[in-house]
């Protein structure tokens, strides 16, 4: 599996490049900003887009998406409950003091149940509502890897107080569906560091049981 994480636009979101060293087939998660450098790296690696899955709509998450999908052609995926973030992108860009990126047009919606593919690596999509409505994480089981957007950090969960947000959801998403992937999996957050199932929950304070 090629992936290379890149942190864009001023609020340094953690943007995964997936790819499939053999079919070059590859996904681009969260592509929130400087597209100019994510297509350096789908580039370099002569690969072909063939999705751009979004974790939650959020500016800082999807606000590069629709000019990634002007240059690759490929389809924007997200799940329908964040589909009300999407009308007030013009409110968000004000709070982080970015340009508006205009209007997000979305090809498919994914929820639970669903996968997502670059080439031979698949991933499957768990709906994990909380820090938004339609917030998702995506887990690579060949790779024991989860790219899980603003759900889950190193030693903290995503901010609830935003529209959408619910503490009792996030830790519903988080006990019922994050915390039971194995130990060893790595957890590529929406922001910061890497960490993996097995350090959050044994020392996250947000998730350690009291």
């Amino acid at each position: 599996m090629i992936h290379e994480i890149l942190a864009v636009g001023p609020l340094q979101c953690n943007c995964s490049i997936i790819g499939d060293e053999t079919t070059r087939e590859a996904m681009v998660i969260d592509p929130g900003d400087d597209i100019e450098d994510v297509l350096a790296i789908v580039r370099k690696h002569n690969l072909q887009v063939k999705q751009i899955v979004i974790t939650h709509a959020h500016i800082d998450h999807v606000g590069g998406a629709m000019k990634l999908r002007a240059a690759t052609g490929a389809p924007i995926l997200l799940n329908q409950n964040d589909y009300a973030l999407l009308k007030i992108l013009d409110a968000q860009a004000e709070w982080i003091g970015v340009a508006p990126p205009g209007e997000v047009k979305i090809d498919q919606a994914v929820s639970s149940g669903d996968k997502a593919k670059a080439g031979a690596h698949e991933a499957s999509i768990f709906h994990t509502p909380g820090h938004t409505e339609g917030s998702i994480c995506l887990y690579f089981a060949t790779e024991k890897k989860l790219i899980a957007g603003d759900t889950l950090f190193a030693g903290s969960i995503g901010r609830t107080d935003l529209p959408g947000g619910s503490m009792e959801k996030i830790m519903e998403s988080l006990h019922g569906t994050v915390l039971s992937l194995p130990d060893e999996t790595i957890v590529v957050p929406g922001h910061g560091p890497l960490t993996t199932i097995g350090e959050e929950r044994e020392s996250n304070p947000f998730l350690v049981k009291r």
